[in-house]
């Protein structure tokens, strides 16, 4: 198996959902080993609020990784992260399109807690057989949807993790595993 650099989406709990300062911790940590692996982080650029996904972005820049925002404005400019290396402006409005261009530009995601966008995110990455793992125990959608199906489908299964550490790990694992698959996979003309 070779190994390509992945595109690792961070998607968490903006902090309107009030998450407590240790799943904080576990985010940064998150995208502190992200930073490390060579790896890209995508998170979605918020313009007036923090979120877990920007915890686990400025651990990633700091560790010396590559750190992409996606964001729901027109400006590129427009976001409050200051440790970003290149904004991708949708254009679309928070609860919308953004999510689409968010989640399937990532090779696998990484959920930590979640509110109503996170689940969006979620859900588009299971429709596009995109892996997707999530930290036990920090809270919302994560614990909620951790070891799961989304539907009888079964297109990907929600894999779980009890660590930052075993997340990005099987985050890199599983993302890898993806870009196989899609290489083998017969060309459509």
């Amino acid at each position: 198996m070779s190994h390509e650099q992945l595109q690792i989406g961070v998607m968490g709990a903006c902090e309107d959902l009030e998450y407590d300062s240790n799943i904080e911790a576990q985010a940064e940590e998150i995208g502190r080993l992200i930073g490390e692996s060579g790896h890209t982080l995508l998170f979605g650029a918020e313009k007036d609020r923090q979120s877990l996904s920007t915890a686990a972005c400025r651990a990633a820049k700091e560790a010396g990784g590559l750190v992409i925002g996606v964001t729901y404005g027109r400006r590129h400019d427009d976001i409050l992260e200051e440790n970003v290396d290149v904004v991708i402006s949708t254009g679309m409005e928070r609860g919308g399109g953004r999510e689409f261009v968010l989640a399937l530009s990532c090779d696998v995601i990484i959920a930590i807690g979640g509110g109503a966008g996170t689940l969006n995110e979620i859900t588009i990455a299971y429709m596009a057989v995109i892996p997707i793992v999530v930290l036990k125990g920090s809270t919302g959608w994560s614990d909620r949807l951790a070891g799961q199906f989304l539907d009888e489908r079964k297109k990907v299964r929600v894999e779980e993790a009890e660590t930052p550490e075993e997340a990005v790990k099987m985050a890199i694992m599983l993302g890898q595993q993806r870009l196989e698959n899609l290489k083998s996979e017969p060309k459509k003309s």
